[in-house]
């Protein structure tokens, strides 16, 4: 079954029809401040795309709070609020990451009434040295390289709404988990989960990340698209981010753009292709809307769950 039976298919002018809101704004400022690398997101994009999404992500809030004050009617007694959780996933270099960030912050304009908070799937990532230990450094970011249980733990503490929830920190900068730095989550009414892994059912676990996803969201587009984004934002860190001593890359970027290049290539095609089309890809239909990207990252049309 492939999404064309899973999913509405919507083109993007008939999608942004449906955003009739028009108290959700953004400035030029705020969105330069959230704009990924190499991913020229619009205001167009905010007022076509993003508006309607915080609209129908309202409606499935506005249900989920329903059920919970029925049940605790039911119930004959208090229940605690539990967060409303969105995960976000899609490959590497396909926006997802500006996607979650700017969701994150129009949600926050939107629900002024509630919190809302973003966390990246990265921070549950081994350090290297327990990757290089387990012989699966070249498996960064396949699900064997999460510790997926600590990451269910976390999300269950979010769900049964505890406070002060730490999660490890990732930098990508030296590539690793920063030790002894942690993130501190405050019981939001909100939360956005952004990562590859999020829509997937790792191996001998009873529990799966999406089980405790309340709205999902796959950032689509072709391989070679992808592909393309990829190597484009590896040259732009090959100009800047890669010039810093303290950076992982930096001695490969003094090994001169042919070899630094050359590498990325061989990364797109035993590592992150790999990745993509066997554990990432097949998990595009779990999804509750799918936002697909042709060139330029123009998101050109909307795949919303029937059911």
């Amino acid at each position: 079954m492939n999404e064309t039976e899973t999913h509405h298919i919507i083109s993007r002018d008939d999608w942004k029809e449906l955003g009739h809101d028009t108290s959700i704004k953004m400035t030029f400022e705020e969105l330069e401040n959230i704009r990924g690398l190499n991913d020229p997101i619009s205001l167009a994009d905010v007022k076509e795309i993003y508006v309607p999404l915080v609209q129908l992500i309202n409606l499935f809030i506005q249900q989920y709070e329903k059920l919970q004050k029925e049940k605790t009617f039911f119930l004959e007694h208090r229940t605690e609020t539990k967060p409303f959780v969105i995960g976000i996933a899609g490959s590497v270099a396909v926006g997802k990451s500006t996607t979650a960030r700017l969701l994150t912050q129009m949600l926050a304009s939107y629900f002024t009434d509630l919190s809302v908070e973003m966390i990246t799937t990265d921070g549950f990532l081994y350090p290297n040295k327990v990757l290089k230990e387990k012989g699966i450094m070249n498996r960064k970011g396949f699900p064997e390289s999460y510790d997926m249980k600590k990451l269910i733990t976390f999300l269950s503490k979010v769900k049964i709404g505890e406070t002060n929830i730490t999660s490890p920190v990732y930098s990508h900068e030296v590539y690793d988990i920063i030790e002894g730095k942690t993130n501190v989550l405050h019981r939001p009414d909100i939360l956005v989960v952004e990562g590859i892994n999020v829509l997937q059912s790792p191996a001998n676990e009873q529990i799966y990340i999406s089980d405790f996803f309340d709205f999902s969201i796959y950032v689509d587009a072709e391989p070679e698209q992808i592909e393309k984004w990829y190597i484009e934002r590896f040259g732009v860190l090959l100009e800047t981010a890669f010039t810093d001593p303290n950076n992982y890359y930096y001695e490969l970027a003094q090994k001169g753009p042919e070899a630094a290049f050359a590498h990325a290539h061989d990364v797109w095609k035993t590592i992150n292709l790999e990745n993509l089309k066997n554990f990432i890809l097949p998990t595009r239909k779990r999804a509750d809307l799918i936002l697909h990207k042709s060139e330029r990252h123009y998101i050109d049309k909307i795949m919303l769950k029937k059911y």
